[in-house]
């Protein structure tokens, strides 16, 4: 699983960082998750390199690598036992040698600097997204519609916004 850095935009200076907190999310992922919660904590955190200043250059890589884990699992229910693949908090955070503690407030950091919440689809799996309605609400003049049911006209422009995930009947 590590090695897929170059789908990921990161800065030549950050590369270092990202691929040791990328080797441990994706270790983590292959034994306890899967392969898209890998790919969902790559994106999330490359997106933390390209922050000015990175805030991935302070702290320890095994506090970032969970925190991001985390966050990510929160945005997915992953700790909800009706979903699977499915943890408890306990068991993730010591998986990364750190308390339950230390691994939720990092997750909280991360949502923070990036202001995200449970809503945000950017961060979901892509597996769930044709599942829930959040992404796929938008405002056209005024009136909030569904884009799954609007001309796909509509939905190529909404995709090239970066309103919706991608465009519905478009993705395989």
């Amino acid at each position: 699983m590590a090695g897929k850095a170059e789908s990921v935009q990161v800065p030549e200076a950050m590369k270092p960082m990202y691929d040791s907190i990328v080797a441990l999310t994706d270790a983590y992922c292959q034994k306890e998750l899967n392969e898209e919660y890998a790919e969902v904590c790559r994106k999330m955190a490359a997106t933390l390199a390209r922050k000015r200043p990175s805030p991935l250059m302070t702290g320890k890589l095994n506090t970032w690598a969970c925190g991001i884990v985390y966050a990510v699992g929160q945005i997915n229910f992953v700790f909800d036992k009706s979903q699977a693949p499915y943890t408890k908090p306990a068991a993730l955070c010591k998986a990364f040698e750190l308390a339950e503690s230390t691994g939720s407030n990092k997750a909280k950091e991360i949502r923070d600097k990036l202001k995200i919440n449970i809503l945000d689809w950017k961060f979901k799996l892509p597996s769930k997204l044709a599942d829930i309605s959040i992404p796929w609400i938008i405002r056209v003049n005024g009136f909030v519609l569904d884009v799954r049911y609007c001309t796909e006209e509509v939905q190529e422009e909404a995709f090239r916004k970066g309103l919706i995930p991608f465009v519905p009947g478009k993705r395989k």
